[in-house]
């Protein structure tokens, strides 16, 4: 065979059988699967319809644990079809401006190369994304209410684009819910109103954090006066219109959240319309409050039937401090998130002064702290899934804030935090579930006395029995007393056992109001804490002795 020169190998290598046929390319194409891969922060750009527009309250915290402990949960991104860079799927704007400030300080490669999980564009990629980044803020991010409301309304803008047609509040609310974020046809109405009506007024108030709850509040007072102004302006020939008036009104407030009050919105606002419609002051304030009374009574979730309830004037939520994550826009590691003003009440009317009692007395803020026994421990992360969950299945969520002043006034922590001593939720509305919660609180009481091996949990009567003292053990008289009450209700009744001179009788006054003596002693009662779980108690036994004797009756 003869040999072949490095040149005639080199000519049939360039022959024309081995020349290139197809138009070289550019660049690779995206994946079509999830995959993990690096990308750079020149690769990697913010999403442009991110529905946050203020600093995250917890930016600096953030930074400083990015810092030192890098980025645990680096957010997922996507590309649009074409696109020159990759952006933010989904949750992670903060993340990434960030980044941007620790790698321009730093110069650390850790900063500037971020292993990221890719996922491809879908059909639906902007309403999607948009979506995301909705659902992932309302968990994790504490968007304030009008971030929130202008995220819907460009939710709205996409899906009109997508369909062709405008959409109905419900309709939108059904889309939004299909899309992973579900909210109340109730709350797109206020959100429309705040952008229409509050936004140009207001901006600094509402952009500063101003919550759902005075919002709603707010544009609850801005139609009941606008048609309390319709029904006596008719006829007559006013230098303004009430669009104008309210806008006039309202500018003067745009300061900071925490000094707003829709109390005083409201007595400027009757103020001024008083003398333009030349009116008496009562009269309008009358007008105006029957008429949110009505607005209230169209746009509130049903409430307690009226023989379990109580109303009174509604108080306002309290917000639990932030546990913080990166991975909600936090710091790294914690289990929470910062605080969100979407779990606050539904609209209140503003309490109406009371001859004898102080300011502070009638301030919700006050009313609500003086109700609570002791603070049941809770983070906001976990309360917003509850309320995404409440929303998306229908059931009411069983808030203390929305139902403190609707029925039983109280909260006390232990095991099952109690909220509303007399609601009962339908997931607990089950006489195996409801008997680990009765005995839980009888636990829970005769520990208070120091004799919480006194209390067994069985699967019979109530869900608990009461064990008698050791013969060579005698417990305190305080002890005594609680134990006998606990056995006077746990059924079947355990066999009594020898009380002395501590009969339930003799001393159930001084356990439950205090002031009884004893020799030369004062019986201690049963602390506020106690009294709130046997109240629990005593209403879950009644529910659970309701249902084991009419296994169909299925509304607590």
């Amino acid at each position: 065979m003869a040999t072949v020169t490095p040149e005639e190998m080199a000519g049939k290598l360039m022959a024309e059988g081995f020349s290139r046929s197809g138009p070289a390319a550019q660049e690779l194409s995206d994946p079509v699967t999830d995959t993990p891969m690096v990308v750079t922060l020149d690769d990697l750009r913010p999403y442009e319809l991110d529905p946050r527009l203020t600093r995250n309250p917890l930016y600096d915290e953030i930074k400083t644990s990015i810092r030192e402990r890098g980025l645990d949960a680096p957010p997922p991104i996507t590309r649009r079809p074409g696109a020159e860079h990759f952006i933010i799927r989904n949750g992670g704007n903060t993340r990434l401006a960030i980044l941007r400030e620790l790698w321009s300080e730093t110069k650390d490669e850790r900063f500037f190369r971020i292993p990221c999980l890719f996922r491809p564009w879908p059909e639906r990629g902007e309403i999607v994304a948009l979506t995301g980044h909705l659902a992932e803020n309302e968990l994790h991010g504490s968007l304030t209410f009008i971030e929130r409301a202008l995220g819907v309304e460009k939710a709205r803008e996409l899906y009109q684009q997508e369909s062709g047609k405008s959409l109905s509040q419900s309709e939108l609310a059904r889309r939004l819910s299909t899309d992973g974020y579900p909210i109340q046809q109730s709350h797109i109405s206020r959100m429309q109103d705040t952008v229409r009506y509050l936004l140009p007024t207001i901006p600094n108030v509402l952009y500063n954090g101003l919550g759902r709850h005075q919002v709603e509040r707010l544009a609850v007072l801005r139609k009941a006066s606008e048609l309390t102004w319709e029904m006596h302006a008719s006829g007559k020939a006013l230098a303004v219109d009430f669009e104008t008036l309210f806008h006039d009104v309202l500018v003067p407030f745009d300061g900071q959240p925490d000094t707003f009050s829709v109390g005083r919105v409201q007595d400027e606002l009757i103020g001024q319309m008083s003398q333009l419609l030349d009116i008496d002051y009562n009269v309008l304030e009358l007008d105006v409050d029957s008429t949110e009374h009505r607005q209230r009574a169209v746009t509130s979730p049903p409430q307690l039937p009226v023989e379990t309830a109580t109303v009174v004037q509604p108080g306002r939520g309290v917000t639990p401090s932030p546990d913080a994550t990166q991975n909600n826009g936090t710091a790294a590691g914690a289990s929470g998130a910062i605080p969100n003003n979407d779990t606050a009440p539904p609209p209140a009317q503003t309490p109406t002064p009371v001859p004898g009692v102080s300011p502070d007395e009638g301030d919700p803020e006050v009313r609500l702290q003086g109700h609570i026994v002791s603070p049941a421990g809770n983070t906001e992360r976990l309360q917003g899934i509850q309320h995404m969950l409440s929303e998306h299945t229908g059931e009411p969520l069983p808030t203390f804030a929305d139902r403190v002043l609707q029925a039983i006034p109280v909260q006390a922590g232990g095991l099952f935090p109690i909220s509303d001593v007399w609601y009962i939720e339908p997931g607990l509305d089950a006489p195996d579930r409801l008997r680990i919660h009765i005995a839980q609180f009888a636990q829970e009481i005769a520990e208070e006395a120091e004799l919480l091996d006194g209390i067994e949990a069985t699967e019979i009567g109530i869900g608990f029995t009461c064990i008698a003292p050791q013969a060579d053990v005698s417990p305190p008289a305080f002890g005594q007393v609680v134990l006998a009450l606990l056995r006077t209700l746990s059924l079947p009744h355990t066999a009594a056992s020898d009380q002395g001179d501590m009969r339930l009788e003799d001393n159930l006054g001084a356990l439950l109001l205090g002031g009884g003596v004893r020799g030369t002693g004062v019986l201690p009662r049963l602390s506020d804490n106690g009294l709130v779980k046997l109240f629990r108690l005593v209403r879950l036994a009644r529910r659970l002795l309701d249902l084991e004797a009419n296994p169909d009756k299925a509304t607590p």
